[in-house]
């Protein structure tokens, strides 16, 4: 049953004057349910017991941490279609959309359970003594990661699971051993609070500390920015805006004592199609590219929004057929009325730019909320003047370059802004011609793709989702898969420590049995005494 009060540790609140409802795209009509934002108050008692909370979370045992990311993700299975009623009612995305990002969702957190329970996460990393090392002895030092605090995670609009309450980032900061407070996305506030009791009641099953996880709903901006001002909260973990992703940055760096924010933010996922690929499958990636920007009314961050290639009749016939293809698809519904406007408008603006051409444009009448995908072109030159036109569109909005030479196709991809995926369409044997445009790509993505497309994002250990500014605030992480637990996590020595005060990972018998590395070596056997 949706309260529409916060989670301050497994107290239900509602002190806050201010209260607000979520909103059906579908049907376009509000929601029934009245959430109370979080008072200061509120805001205050959740980041107090996160804190104090912390002195003990963080010694938990990874097989405890298992147990309880495995009984949250136990928790949100056994809610079966309330959850994923909620979250159409919420979204305006379909059935299967919700099952899947549920499915995704448990993957996570059943990832990080492994991962903990295993151990060997924590890089424990022993250099041992050598008293007899000239002209000076060598000391004992022993180092791992340790969590760094109270994490606060700011709820997606566009995944309300998967990038949400028990998230990649709420899953890896509690694999981490840092408490969460989830700032919930407003659009979602009921989907968010489902998981929230979710993860209440893993907490209270698993014997968690009361205050391991708070949940606090706001329709505005004022919650999050006190969460992330407050001098308890040591980092933020963000999916969104560039606007929202740059301000929380600001105001954390502002602080006394700044913090960390990862945020992943906007990206247009640049596509080079080069000039085989075009003459031989041009037709086909035609399709497969319709599809690929208007799946999810083009609701994700791996949205192709920029496509390159090298002027030709292959090209010409390739945006032809893109045109053709993206208006027999029929328009979806899109997150929110405010979702919807900002892409109207934006995509409005973009093609009022010089030079710009729209080739194609979904024109049929569409129920409201429904969003209507757009196919323009550009000449290489007129994009290199005009950086407004490299921005994003968040929607089924999609640009084609047509570049005049492999030199300018280079200096265009060289000018772009940071991105989370590049892509390269191309036959095998033409990729070695291209070293330069290729090596240029991999400089501005944390992602490149080779004859595929870049939405859909695997959750495994090799992925990065991430890359250069303002695709991630911080290039050298990653925001989905086992790696991203580094987010909420410092580097810490132990210089000559009693060893039998040492934590389990740096003993000298390893008893958790982890893998290590000693003195340059990895093993996981026991140190020798």
């Amino acid at each position: 049953m949706i309260t529409g009060k916060n989670y301050i540790g497994n107290l239900l609140s509602s002190t806050g004057k201010v209260t607000f409802k979520t909103f059906n795209p579908q049907e376009n009509k509000e929601n029934d349910v009245v959430f109370s934002e979080a008072s200061s108050a509120e805001i205050e008692m959740a980041v107090a017991l996160a804190s104090e909370v912390f002195k003990e979370f963080r010694h938990v045992s990874g097989v405890k941490k298992s147990e309880f990311l495995n009984q949250i993700a136990n928790e949100i299975e056994s809610m079966g279609d309330e959850l994923i009623k909620m979250y159409c009612l919420e979204s305006g995305l379909p059935e299967g959309r919700a099952i899947g990002e549920r499915g995704r969702t448990i993957f996570q957190l059943r990832t990080f359970a492994n991962l903990v329970k295993e151990g060997s996460w924590v890089e424990a990393t022993i250099d041992t003594a050598d008293p007899n090392r000239q002209p000076i002895p060598k000391v004992d030092i022993r180092k791992m990661l340790i969590p760094i605090g109270p994490v606060v995670v700011f709820g997606a609009s566009n995944f309300p699971l998967a990038y949400s309450t028990a998230g990649g980032d709420t899953a890896s900061a509690f694999a981490a051993g840092c408490p969460v407070i989830v700032k919930s996305h407003p659009m979602h506030a009921g989907t968010g609070e489902l998981v929230a009791s979710a993860i209440i009641n893993a907490a209270e099953k698993t014997g968690m500390p009361n205050g391991v996880f708070s949940n606090l709903n706001s329709s505005g901006i004022e919650v999050g920015v006190a969460l992330v001002k407050h001098p308890q909260v040591k980092a933020v973990g963000f999916t969104g805006s560039i606007g929202g992703g740059r301000a929380l940055y600001n105001m954390a760096s502002q602080r006394p004592e700044p913090i960390p924010v990862f945020a992943e933010m906007g990206s247009v996922n640049p596509v080079i199609i080069l000039p085989e690929a075009a003459k031989n499958k041009g037709k086909d990636w035609a399709k497969i590219y319709a599809g690929s920007i208007t799946l999810s009314s083009g609701q994700f961050c791996t949205n192709p929004g920029l496509i390159l290639g090298i002027k030709s009749g292959d090209l010409t016939n390739f945006i032809e057929k893109l045109s053709e293809e993206i208006i027999k698809i029929e328009p979806s519904c899109m997150l929110h009325p405010n979702i919807i406007g900002a892409y109207e408008t934006k995509k409005a603006v973009m093609q009022k730019q010089k030079g710009l051409q729209t080739k194609a444009s979904f024109s049929d009448e569409i129920a409201p909320n429904f969003g209507r995908q757009a196919i323009t072109t550009v000449e290489g030159a007129t994009f290199l003047e005009n950086t407004a036109l490299h921005q994003e569109v968040f929607g089924p909005f999609s640009m084609v370059v047509q570049c005049e030479n492999a030199q300018q196709l280079e200096e265009i991809i060289a000018n772009l802004e940071g991105q989370l995926t590049g892509t390269v369409l191309a036959e095998n044997e033409e990729l070695k011609n291209y070293n330069n445009v290729i090596n240029a790509l991999q400089n501005r993505v944390g992602r490149i793709i080779f004859n595929g497309v870049p939405t859909g994002v695997e959750v495994c250990a090799a992925m990065v989702h991430g890359g250069p500014y303002p695709a991630s605030t911080d290039s050298r992480f990653t925001a989905v898969g086992i790696n991203s637990i580094k987010r909420w996590v410092r580097p810490f020595s132990f210089q000559s420590w009693p060893n039998d005060l040492l934590p389990d990972e740096l003993q000298h018998e390893n008893p958790l049995k982890i893998s290590r590395i000693i003195d340059g070596k990895s093993t996981a056997e026991p140190l020798s005494k």
